[in-house]
């Protein structure tokens, strides 16, 4: 079962969920890797069709899987899209997780998100803490989804001797980011909200919440970084973290995305809106153990996240 190194060389990669943010990011980093990449868009495989997607499989035969594909969004989305985001992803788990057992895929990666972890489970936030509280209310159905995929891995692990990892990425930002105004997440809607305000000559931008949760921010870039390293050197039953194992509060990344966008006015907290968990901080001590640190500064990040935003909405105006 355990087999690291894992050689990605000369494999057959499949990465599901390809253009999203994370998908999209792995494909740029599998660039650097000697290996044939396989996609497959929505418009020919729909990961909730279980049919279509054990026919995939069968043809495709994939040896390596990053199963990135998932339907995602911030608080708003969550607590609103209950049933889509429950259903959703159970089903691009089961089937995609199933469909790559049977096929004789040699390793798997199942991408999570730190939402499974109990709302005030103890900060920083371990692996072993999964399970054992309640969740925050607002995404539940999605964190349920995730704890699922996550349990299928080690189940098909245990089972069936499966080389399956599953991995939790902390809060993630950079290019391919969705910048929907309602259903973004926290860094994207900040990013739209401040160029706008900028554009607009604003004098006032208001931020959801109170502003005192404290968030970790990890460049998607750097994700997919730890994602290579741990295919090659993680084989474990246990899921493990991807952060940077550093916080700020939502009030100071605010201001950090407010000056890297060149915002100068003001800035006011809308707090009749939800600010979902107080504090989510990853402990990435056993990947820091496993010889893999981020590189990209949040500064940094901001930038270079901000620049794919300009170029992303001057492609859509064209």
């Amino acid at each position: 079962m355990a087999r690291t190194p894992f050689e990605l060389k000369g494999k057959t990669v499949y990465v599901a969920g390809h253009r999203g943010m994370v998908g999209s990011a792995l494909v740029r980093r599998l660039a650097r890797e000697d290996v044939e990449l396989v996609i497959a868009p929505r418009s020919e495989l729909d990961l909730i069709d279980q049919r279509a997607v054990f026919d995939w499989f069968a043809a495709a035969k994939p040896q390596a899987v990053f199963l990135a594909a998932a339907k995602v969004g911030g608080i708003v989305a969550n607590n609103t899209l209950r049933a889509e985001f429950l259903y959703d992803n159970l089903a691009i788990a089961a089937n995609v997780i199933q469909a790559a057992h049977r096929n004789g895929c040699e390793k798997l990666m199942f991408l999570g998100s730190s939402c499974i972890y109990p709302k005030l489970a103890p900060q920083p936030l371990r692996e072993d803490s999964m399970l054992t509280g309640p969740l925050e209310p607002t995404n539940e159905p999605y964190a349920i989804a995730k704890i699922a995929g996550i349990k299928m891995a080690e189940a098909y692990r245990s089972q069936y001797g499966s080389d399956f990892i599953s991995v939790m990425p902390t809060n993630l930002y950079g290019p391919g980011d969705n910048y929907h105004p309602e259903y973004s997440h926290v860094v994207a809607a900040l990013i739209r909200r401040f160029h706008e305000a900028k554009v607009a000559g604003a004098r006032n931008v208001v931020v959801w919440g109170t502003g005192t949760p404290r968030r970790e921010f990890l460049y998607v870039d750097d994700l997919a970084d730890a994602c290579i390293h741990l295919m090659k050197n993680y084989s474990e039953g246990q899921l493990i973290n991807i952060g940077t194992g550093e916080d700020i509060t939502i009030a100071e990344f605010a201001r950090v995305v407010a000056a890297t966008v060149g915002y100068s006015g003001e800035i006011s907290f809308d707090t009749s809106r939800p600010d979902g968990t107080p504090r989510k901080l990853l402990d990435v001590s056993r990947l820091a153990k496993l010889g893999w640190r981020a590189t990209t500064s949040l500064q940094d990040g901001i930038r270079l996240a901000y620049q794919a935003f300009l170029s992303e909405q001057k492609q859509a105006a064209e």
